[in-house]
């Protein structure tokens, strides 16, 4: 099955600080040992602190475009890891929250783990689907119309979510599949 996202090029979001850094490594590595190209989008170019169980630093990784460089039209895929601090990083930037709409727009794959689905409430996509996350959103997501379960991994109309850094195998296989089968024209009609 290697390569079987060979030809596709996969966006992935990083906060300038505070995205739990597993989160974001694990889904890049993955996707990538299938072929795929990974562009990592921010809100600023440069160096981003990651953070392990969200109090540790982790290592610093590079922002290659920022959200003003970039368009969901360039991608075939989005993954948004999570992370308390990232996530709310993230949810907070006005181009952040209208890129991820756009996935959502042209029916494109996104997987989103742990305190990830924030963006997606703030993009105000939830509304309809069947996700999980880590336990904590569950009142934001059903106070966004959203079907919250307590899953390993949920997919819905080629949205892919995970709980927890525990969940990791399961998303991570789960993302190579969604991304593989592309585009989902019914997504499109509740972005």
């Amino acid at each position: 099955m290697a390569n079987e996202l060979q030809g596709k090029k996969i966006a992935i979001l990083l906060a300038p600080v505070g995205s739990e850094q597993v989160e974001f490594t694990e889904p890049k590595k993955a996707v990538e040992a299938e072929g795929a190209t990974v562009e990592v989008v921010g809100i600023e170019t440069g160096d981003a602190q990651t953070m392990n169980s969200d109090v540790n630093p982790g290592e610093t990784f590079t922002v290659e475009k920022s959200f003003s460089e970039v368009s969901a039209d360039e991608y075939d895929g989005l993954i948004v890891p999570g992370g308390t601090v990232g996530a709310d990083n993230l949810r907070g930037s006005e181009e952040a929250v209208d890129f991820v709409h756009s996935f959502f727009e042209q029916g494109k794959p996104v997987g989103v783990i742990c305190h990830g689905p924030w963006t997606l409430v703030e993009a105000g996509v939830v509304s309809g689907r069947t996700l999980t996350s880590y336990p904590t959103l569950q009142t934001d997501i059903r106070n966004a119309g959203g079907n919250w379960v307590d899953e390993e991994v949920v997919v819905d109309q080629g949205l892919v979510t995970s709980r927890n850094p525990d969940d990791l195998p399961a998303f991570c296989s789960k993302i190579v599949e969604e991304f593989a089968e592309g585009k989902h024209e019914d997504q499109k009609r509740s972005a």
